[in-house]
């Protein structure tokens, strides 16, 4: 095991063997590491924190502490981070509250200098969050979402899988799936082609998810409007569904 000697490890801590822990960093007990974690210098791991394999923490993070939330009164509460994450300078992740009772980071996520994650958010695989991302708390961020820099997000907000979201804008309401957002307020600014031929999707199923947002957001109908023609046309499509069940399902009302 490759632990500095400045390092406090609570001896109740669950660390294989072949873990990397850099000096002055503290990992509190009832916490569990996955095999091949690198933890840089000076980062504090807290009580009820559960991390992945293979991921990579950089100096000065601080995973697990209480949330900023005047309502939180020391429950046991968590943080879970999958494998493969890179979580970069200065990161902070507050644990969960007794509404979600965690706070959920998925698989290969990429968490750049000071971004931070508030209670009960929770965020899927391949999620990017550039410098000094904000996340208000229960935000939900579905899977393969970018967000540009210096970005604060209000809590409660989703924003659904594939979209892309320019840096410095505020996120307000919620971003369907598959676009790109930009503007302020926040804007669609078009479907997220490049982001979507990255990840192997067809150009057939990217001319139907254009003609969707064409519908919502480009032609004269309102949101309920459109969406029912998009049932009435419907063939079946999983992206299309998906669009039409996110928009169904939005609390905050879609940008």
């Amino acid at each position: 095991m490759n632990i500095h000697p400045s390092s406090i490890i609570d001896p109740k801590a669950q660390i294989p063997n072949n873990v990397s822990i850099g000096p002055y960093s503290i990992i509190e007990q009832n916490v569990s590491i996955g095999e091949g974690a690198k933890i840089h210098s000076n980062v504090l791991i807290k009580s009820g924190t559960t991390i992945g394999e293979k991921c990579e923490i950089f100096t000065g993070a601080v995973i697990g502490e209480k949330p900023q939330d005047l309502k939180y009164n020391n429950e046991d509460t968590h943080v879970i981070i999958g494998d493969n994450c890179i979580i970069r300078e200065y990161v902070t992740i507050h644990k969960g509250t007794l509404d979600r009772e965690k706070t959920k980071i998925g698989s290969n996520c990429l968490l750049m200098a000071y971004s931070h994650i508030a209670h009960d958010s929770i965020l899927g695989d391949n999620v990017i969050l550039s410098n000094n991302v904000q996340v208000g708390g229960h935000v939900n961020i579905e899977s393969n979402v970018i967000v540009g820099g210096s970005t604060p997000i209000h809590q409660f907000c989703v924003i659904g899988e594939y979209a892309f979201i320019g840096g410095g804008y505020r996120i307000v309401q919620d971003v369907p799936p598959y676009i790109k957002a930009m503007g302020e307020p926040l804007k669609y600014s078009g479907v997220n082609s490049v982001g979507l031929k990255r990840n192997n999707f067809s150009d057939d199923i990217i001319k139907s998810i254009k003609k969707a947002y064409r519908i919502i957001y480009r032609s004269e109908h309102n949101t309920l409007q459109a969406t029912q023609m998009l049932k009435n046309e419907s063939s079946g499509l999983t992206e299309i569904d998906k669009i039409l069940k996110f928009i169904k399902n939005s609390k905050r009302g879609i940008i």
